[in-house]
């Protein structure tokens, strides 16, 4: 997988192991949204960072970490 980026897409970064478990760490809340389930190949994880005001940063850097 190429490195993971703020303009990734959610359905790009969940092809990850455990990236799942990385984003509900960070209480990103696309994961349990109606919503989000049919925008996932949209939804960049930079804007949902910004939209929920969550740290970009840290996320990006433990995905990174992921195996």
């Amino acid at each position: 997988m190429a490195k993971i980026t703020s303009t990734t897409t959610l359905k790009k970064i969940l092809e990850k192991k455990g990236a799942d478990v990385v984003l509900a760490e960070n209480n990103v809340p696309c994961l349990g949204c109606p919503m989000a389930s049919i925008e996932i190949d949209k939804l960049k994880i930079g804007e949902v960072c910004k939209a929920y005001k969550l740290n970009l940063k840290k996320i990006l850097k433990e995905l990174s970490d992921l195996k």
